[in-house]
């Protein structure tokens, strides 16, 4: 017989509370005491993959090249607010456009019309700070026909301004540089001439390391008429172009084009100042950050507390000319919002200040009252400048600055002094200067009153008596003057297109006196 187990044995063998077997229902009552948070953090993880689904990444990764090509092949799309009116075509198909214009508009019966007269002070065009913004008030001679209506930088109303002899220059000057651009949008300098049948070849090559620059200058004269990626008549052909420009871009530097030859940095601002005008016009934001760059190389460019010359920081060389179209450059680049060196345009008008005598309001090249030398005929001679084109770029810069005749009198004496050599076509005599002639229409439209209607008379005469009405050259300009061999046919032609603009490209900055 077993001893007896005593009570304490009894309870020590007895299992404990927390030793007791969980059955089905312990669990059951403790999965449902946390059920709320599980489901709680269920709710919770599910709503955090849908706003993680719904992020659109695409956004944070960089636009490649490709996109920004697809970009400028798109079809244009409808602008439903600035449709323009159904208008005649001057040159209504790209077929007809070797076809001679009837009317002959190079007498001088012509040229003297009856909407001379409105060039008075009887109009007076609403001022504008910012020479884009176009007031639909520039023109003061009245409403011409084209092919599409040039509508200037700021989208004006169709070509506000110019007479049909000068809206017919334009027609028969885009028309020729249209049908000589190249397959991959570059105008080319010397070889442009392989559009033209074999048997009547352009003559008037340039140098072949400007392409780039050219490119630029033809695209600014097909802007300058309203002709951008997604309008006009010619919006293939600025689509070649910009998409060429683009795609010359240095994506580390900014520089378009190649840093090559002696004034390479030219090359380069025409083409920033291109870029900036399409993005003003089209707000293509690929376009933008491509202009973005360019705007920031040509501000590398400039010499520390100064402005420009023809080779960057350390070297230290200044000049009126390069300065000046750099300027134009940033003031684009300024006005379409991307980010620009403000102290820039401080240092360019202390420069334009430093490099004009008082006595009679000439700007020089480097130095006070200097003349710069420039190639004078087809034997690449250099000779003094004749014109007074650093004068042109100094009274048209400090419009741009913001200056008026009647806070800063110099500009008065800078116009007279225009006026004393206005534009003659008289290459022989070395009085054809279509870069003086470009600067001094621009800055006597600014002016107005006398010193414009005198200046553009003349200009008017030079412009279109001398623009070729025959063969291939039809609606282009021999490359007369001191940069007829650097830029050959195509400098020239879009040159003379941009001065017959000077009627709707830009607002006028102020009232006309």
């Amino acid at each position: 017989m077993e001893p007896r187990a005593d009570s304490a044995t009894i309870i020590s063998t007895l299992p404990k509370s927390w030793e007791d077997e969980e059955t089905f229902h312990d669990v059951l009552y403790e999965w449902m005491e946390r059920a709320p948070w599980l489901l709680l953090s269920g709710a919770l993880h599910f709503v955090l993959f849908l706003v993680i689904a719904a992020i659109p990444w695409s956004v944070f990764e960089p636009a490649d090249e490709q996109t920004i090509i697809a970009e400028l092949e798109a079809p244009p799309e409808p602008d439903p607010i600035e449709e323009l009116p159904e208008e005649p075509d001057e040159i209504e198909t790209e077929e007809v456009m070797d076809e001679p214009v009837i009317e002959d508009f190079t007498s001088t019966e012509s040229l003297e019309d009856s909407n001379d007269t409105a060039l008075s002070d009887s109009v007076s065009p609403t001022p504008s700070p910012n020479p884009f913004d176009h007031t639909g008030e520039n023109g003061v001679l009245g409403i011409g026909g084209g092919a599409d209506g040039g509508r200037g930088l700021g989208g004006g109303p169709p070509r506000s301004g110019g007479t049909k002899q000068t809206n017919v220059a334009v027609d028969k000057g885009l028309a020729w540089l249209a049908r000589h651009q190249d397959v991959d949008g570059r105008w080319n300098a010397d070889d442009f001439m392989l559009h033209d049948p074999e048997s009547d070849r352009t003559t008037g090559a340039g140098d072949p390391n400007h392409d780039v620059g050219l490119t630029g200058f033809a695209l600014l004269a097909f802007l300058g008429d309203g002709h951008t990626l997604k309008r006009g008549k010619y919006r293939d052909t600025v689509t070649r172009g910009a998409k060429f420009l683009s795609q010359s871009q240095d994506r580390e530097t900014g520089l378009i084009g190649h840093a090559i030859g002696h004034g390479y940095i030219y090359d380069h601002i025409l083409a920033t100042l291109a870029l900036c005008e399409i993005v003003r016009l089209d707000r293509s934001v690929h376009l933008r950050q491509r202009a973005q760059k360019a705007s920031h190389y040509l501000s590398r460019h400039r010499q520390p507390y100064g402005v420009w010359g023809y080779q960057p920081p350390p070297f230290g060389d200044t000049d009126t000319s390069v300065t000046g179209w750099a300027l134009f450059a940033m003031k684009a680049a300024q006005d379409c919002g991307l980010e620009v060196d403000h102290e820039a345009f401080t240092a360019t008008l202390l420069w334009f200040d430093e490099m004009t005598e008082e006595a009679t309001g000439r700007v020089g090249y480097t130095e006070r009252g200097s003349r710069s030398s420039r190639v004078l005929g087809v034997n690449d001679q250099f000779a003094p400048e004749r014109g007074e084109a650093l004068t042109a770029v100094g009274l048209l810069g400090r419009f741009f600055l913001g200056q008026t005749p009647d806070d800063s009198p110099i500009m008065t004496k800078q116009a007279d002094l225009l006026l004393r050599t206005p534009p003659r076509w008289n290459p022989e005599a070395g009085d054809c200067d279509m870069y003086y002639w470009y600067y001094g229409s621009y800055a006597m439209f600014q002016m107005g009153g006398r010193h414009w209607k005198e200046w553009n008379r003349a200009m008017k005469s030079a412009v279109i008596d001398s623009q070729r009405a025959d063969g291939s050259s039809m609606g282009s300009w021999d490359p007369a003057g001191p940069w007829g061999p650097q830029g050959g046919r195509v400098y020239s032609t879009a040159a003379m297109v941009l001065c017959m603009e000077v009627y709707y490209r830009y607002a006028r900055l102020t009232g006309t006196r």
